[in-house]
């Protein structure tokens, strides 16, 4: 789960030191009474024996007396050492891998479950239009007004319908369930630019300022994400600038407590303020992400898209080159309103990426596409749930896949 962002320094592979020392344990219990130095003149002592003639090991029997304990410990040894070590290594390596290539694959396969869950409805309605036994104009007609009922928009649908006639013909179907599965590729095609891992360790710290309206699962989203940026080593540091919502710091606070993160906050202060004071924090305590929780906006109140600009320069101020990320959080059950915020937000701010929750309601999921028609803003993440697991990375063909198959 932890591929949504990508840290500044290499990561080791897992495997290999653990089949470095399973040659070294071995010699060393076969002799318990020598201590570790006897180990060390092991190799010495192999090649001072095949050395002046094979044959002859009547000399070794004859220098046992001298030292009874090195004699005999030494000459069975080499013997019997070499061969378990290369039986050893092979043996590991296949049962290590699987293990490993099994595991992730469960809990996002359960993710995706609930991703078609959620986009069932609109999936039904669009799977009836393939239900026919023909291609012809009464089939793309039926499948404009689907895309349309899906708040795909009528940038986005006219441009599917196009590509999709393309391919019907390059492909030369003959069914509407062949044309069915070309309407996924097109979806996916069209999706993939959205498509993009969020990064973190290209500066010290990142600031991330998230934005959104009020009942988005904004700050819920920002605890789910600290969650997952903690759990991966990175030493986190949120700003509680929500400063108008009730309860909104003592929410953010029960996330830090969760996961045992500090948190900058002020009662009743100046959102920017907690910002700017929340980034000096963050670069003073050496963390690697400072996450600033911003109070919901509306698009249409100027004067409170004027604080959150406001609040963008202040965070300059504190850091140069700050925020690195500007995020929105979007409900994906607001339809074509969701991208009217789209384009209000990154006039105003310039957003960097997306947020889509709470696809698990009455998402229409068509929405996407016409982000990605007209405001190809890539989408980080995409949420089903309340659990910390229902927010995962988005990937274009999983997500056309789970709205049209």
């Amino acid at each position: 789960m932890f591929s949504f962002f990508k840290k500044k320094f290499g990561s080791a592979p897992a495997p290999a030191p653990t089949a470095a020392p399973v040659p070294a344990p071995l010699p060393v219990q076969a002799a318990e009474p020598s201590p570790p130095e006897v180990i060390k003149e092991l190799p010495l002592a192999v090649p001072s024996v095949p050395a002046p003639n094979p044959t002859p090991a009547a000399p070794v029997a004859a220098e046992a007396p001298a030292s009874p304990s090195p004699a005999p410990v030494i000459t069975p040894e080499p013997a019997s050492a070499p061969a378990p070590v290369p039986m050893a290594a092979p043996a590991l390596v296949p049962v290590v891998e699987p293990v490993v290539a099994a595991t992730p694959p469960e809990p996002r396969r359960s993710w995706m479950d609930k991703l078609r869950q959620g986009l069932r409805k609109t999936g039904s309605s669009i799977a009836q239009v393939f239900t026919g036994t023909q291609i012809d104009d009464a089939l793309f007609e039926e499948l404009e007004e689907a895309l349309l009922m899906a708040d795909t928009g009528v940038k986005a649908t006219e441009f599917l319908l196009e590509d999709l006639k393309r391919r019907v013909k390059e492909a030369r179907a003959t069914e509407p369930k062949a044309v069915r599965g070309l309407l996924v590729e097109a979806l996916a095609d069209l999706l993939r630019p959205l498509e993009k891992a969020l990064t973190v360790g290209q500066h010290s710290p990142t600031v991330m300022m998230v934005v959104g309206v009020n009942g988005a699962g904004k700050t819920t989203s920002i605890g789910k994400l600290t969650r997952h940026l903690a759990e991966a080593d990175q030493k986190v540091l949120l700003a509680a600038a929500d400063t108008f919502r009730a309860a909104a710091r003592e929410q953010l606070a029960v996330w830090a407590d969760r996961t045992q993160v500090q948190i900058i906050s002020q009662e009743g202060g100046d959102p920017s303020a907690v910002t700017f004071d929340a980034v000096s924090a963050g670069r003073a305590r050496g963390c690697d992400v400072v996450l600033a929780d911003t109070a919901g906006r509306l698009p249409t109140q100027l004067h409170l898209m004027e604080e959150l600009k406001k609040i963008k320069r202040v965070i300059g101020k504190a850091q140069e080159g700050a925020p690195h990320e500007v995020l929105l959080v979007v409900d994906g059950n607001t339809g074509q309103n969701a991208l009217s915020q789209v384009k209000s937000f990154d006039d105003a701010l310039g957003l960097t990426g997306l947020i889509v929750t709470k696809l698990d309601g009455t998402a229409k999921g068509g929405v996407l596409a016409a982000i990605a028609r007209e405001r190809a803003i890539p989408v980080y993440f995409i949420g089903v749930g309340e659990k910390l697991e229902d927010l995962q990375t988005f990937n274009a063909r999983e997500f056309a896949q789970a709205l049209l198959e």
